[in-house]
């Protein structure tokens, strides 16, 4: 690398009981440069990012700081020296505002000894401004949606000031408007000094903000260059030694048997139970069927999927299933009757992340265990081990801890669970979020699969490039309507993005 190294790990391996997530690591980031840092799920991205920051401790290999010898005890430590991180999966307290999250464990105190609540809300009102969001630093995170929670995360980061800022997946839940915004800031950031680590699945969104390109592939660095240097192409073959696409639509396409109707249903808005988040949506998804929903941050594409699941009520309209009208029935009911979601935040909605992988797959597929009031382990192993193979998670067993898998892997696992259940209709909102180029394709693979044997799949994303991959039609969402409808197959990327009321010139920050 050309430039001032300011933080270096040499030889630095970690093991957690028979894993071996790195195997003698030697990575370097540049003073008031981006690096960015490629790799599959598993691969151990996250668990080096862990060690820079404080998080973990290296089983051995060591670290150095502005060329001196550094060990961190926690994170407190590393940020007292100037490194932050923004993490994958949110790390904030839902039971507190914006402004506490963001002033946790570094509280402003005041000259009366007390904490200057004022002064704090003044910062985190700044930082708002700057990444171009409006929200009020009183508000609970609770009440914030996925990509709101996000910004504030990134919000945190930011406000400490650090010399050396990690990101990994930062964007994950972000519109392509927020990715401008944020791109803007790290430029910034970069201008002033600050050194960033980026991590993100998004490819082509890395290579444009980054000045390095470093690749993880099973616990070691298999490829360094300056970005300018590379494509993806370059990235996807050192990431997984091998090219590919999503894949394509299932070729059948005489649908008749209707298996999802949704006729003229409207849904509150969560944070603003007066104004409509979903406002006279109809669509229908046939049997063997691939349709996605496109939209941007707030089109009301969760809204709609979460109603249709039961998790929020309906305003009006209806919801059937393979005719059946499903207004009085329960989530679990409605699980019964073949309808199943894959919720957007996986840490949150989808997993309990006290059990272990196993039992998480088998959780929303109990009840067929039990015989004669008894559950049958044998017959619940047996699922459990055939969803961890037909999902390909990676795991140590079924006994593994939910928490011990990549962000990619559990996301497996939750879609897992939900197939579980026998459905007739599956609802994917956002499926690929976290998930690397490889896990993407065998998710997108396997509702092909799905497809063809007559399961109705029904994927909401905001990646363009995925709405060209395997569905059948695709639906744009706008402000709470459906503003367009494509066949997947004769549509373009800009044709999509038009509709949806995103410039096409987006594309590069938030699509593949």
């Amino acid at each position: 690398m050309t430039g001032n190294i300011i933080l270096r790990a040499t030889n630095v391996a970690k093991r957690y009981g028979g894993t071996q997530a790195l195997k003698g690591v030697d990575f370097e980031v540049v003073e008031g440069k981006v690096t960015a840092l490629f790799g599959e799920n598993g691969a151990g991205k996250s668990t080096l990012m862990k060690i820079l920051s404080g998080i973990e401790a290296p089983t051995s290999g060591g670290l150095e700081l502005r060329g001196e010898p550094v060990q961190f005890a926690n994170t407190v430590e590393a940020r007292d020296q100037g490194i932050s991180i923004i993490h994958q999966e949110l790390s904030l307290c839902p039971n507190l505002s914006v402004r506490d999250n963001i002033y946790m464990g570094r509280e402003i105190i005041g000259r009366a000894g007390g904490v200057d609540y004022a002064t704090e809300r003044k910062n985190v009102q700044e930082l708002m401004v700057r990444l171009e969001e409006q929200i009020d630093p009183d508000t609970l995170v609770a009440d914030l949606r996925l990509g709101q929670q996000q910004i504030v995360e990134i919000a945190r980061a930011i406000s400490v000031n650090a010399n050396i800022l990690i990101m990994d997946e930062p964007t994950s839940a972000l519109s392509a408007s927020e990715v401008e915004v944020l791109f803007k800031v790290i430029r910034d950031l970069t201008a002033a000094g600050v050194s960033i680590v980026y991590i993100s699945h998004h490819l082509e969104e890395a290579i444009e903000i980054s000045d390095y390109a470093t690749v993880l592939r099973d616990g070691l660095i298999v490829a360094h260059e300056e970005t300018r240097n590379v494509d993806l192409d370059w990235i996807v073959g050192n990431m997984v030694g091998r090219n590919f696409d999503l894949g394509q639509p299932p070729a059948r396409t005489d649908f008749t048997d209707a298996a999802l109707e949704i006729d003229d249903v409207q849904v509150a808005d969560p944070s603003n139970p007066g104004r409509l988040a979903v406002n006279g949506v109809s669509l229908t998804v046939h049997a063997g069927e691939i349709v996605c929903i496109y939209g941007l941050m707030g089109a009301g594409r969760t809204e709609m999927l979460e109603a249709a699941a039961g998790r929020v009520p309906l305003v009006g309209g209806q919801v059937r299933v393979q005719g059946k009208d499903l207004a009085s029935l329960t989530i679990a009911e409605r699980i019964g009757e073949g309808l199943s979601l894959v919720p957007e935040d996986r840490q949150r909605d989808g997993l309990v992340q006290t059990m272990t992988v196993g039992r998480n797959l088998s959780l929303a597929s109990l009840g067929s265990f039990i015989k004669r009031g008894i559950l049958s382990n044998t017959d619940e192993n047996k699922l459990v081990k055939q969803g961890i193979q037909d999902v390909r998670v990676k795991t140590a067993g079924p006994g593994a801890a939910i928490g011990s898998l990549s962000g990619g892997n559990q996301q497996k696992v939750v879609i897992a669970k939900m197939l579980a259940t026998n459905p007739k209709v599956i609802l994917l909102d956002e499926p690929s979020r976290g998930i690397d180029v490889g896990a993407k394709a065998e998710v997108f693979g396997l509702l092909a699969e799905l497809a063809e044997k007559g399961l109705a799949v029904l994927y909401s994303t905001s990646e363009v490039g995925e709405c060209l991959s395997i569905a059948h039609r695709v639906i744009v969402m706008s402000k709470g309507r459906i503003s367009a409808e494509f066949d997947a197959s004769t549509t373009t990327k800009e044709q999509i993005m038009a509709a949806s009321g995103e410039s096409a010139t987006a594309s590069t920050t938030n699509g593949h």
